[in-house]
């Protein structure tokens, strides 16, 4: 098994894989479904594009797992440009939406590993704040890599508002 690695296109099926494991475990539900096509599709062609807003930093499976190649764990995340703002001279922030490990291999360090790698790959691209939604279990690891509260996040789904007339 390798250390860390910056993901590529050909990483996109595992990827999916992983976070289709991420939710299941955040739901106690097999969270499988058609959105899984879309989400490989959109990994692969992001890894692919440059310049590059997805990051994503991945550790390869140990072959002796069994089975065909597979990631053992990842952290995925996107640069956001928003306007530039007092603290925020680019308008660049980052936001993680994926940390996965697969059961196989945790309690490794694989998800601090590959987090790490990714806030440093967040702060070469002029990343100014970093922000995530940490589930209880994964709470602690985040804090003690210095995240914090920063606001009350409020979200509104507006999927319906697009089917009216």
């Amino acid at each position: 098994m390798t250390g860390v690695r910056e993901a590529t296109p050909e990483d996109a099926a595992e990827i999916v894989r992983l976070r289709r494991l991420m939710f299941a475990s955040m739901n106690d539900d097999d969270a499988g479904g058609e959105w899984e096509r879309a989400a490989e599709e959109q990994a692969r062609r992001q890894l692919a594009a440059r310049p590059r807003l997805l990051g994503a930093f991945v550790v390869d499976g140990d072959p002796a797992q069994g089975g065909p190649p597979h990631l053992a764990a990842c952290a995925v995340g996107r640069v956001e440009e928003r306007l530039a703002a007092p603290g925020h001279p680019h308008g660049r922030f980052g936001f993680v939406f994926t940390v996965s490990t697969d059961e196989r291999y945790r309690g490794r360090g694989f998800a601090r590993a590959t987090t790490e790698a990714l806030l440093d790959w967040f702060a070469g691209q002029g990343v100014t704040r970093v922000d995530l939604h940490a589930t209880p279990d994964a709470e602690h690891l985040y804090r003690s890599m210095g995240f914090a509260e920063h606001s009350v996040a409020l979200s509104l789904n507006v999927a319906s508002r697009a089917a009216r007339p």
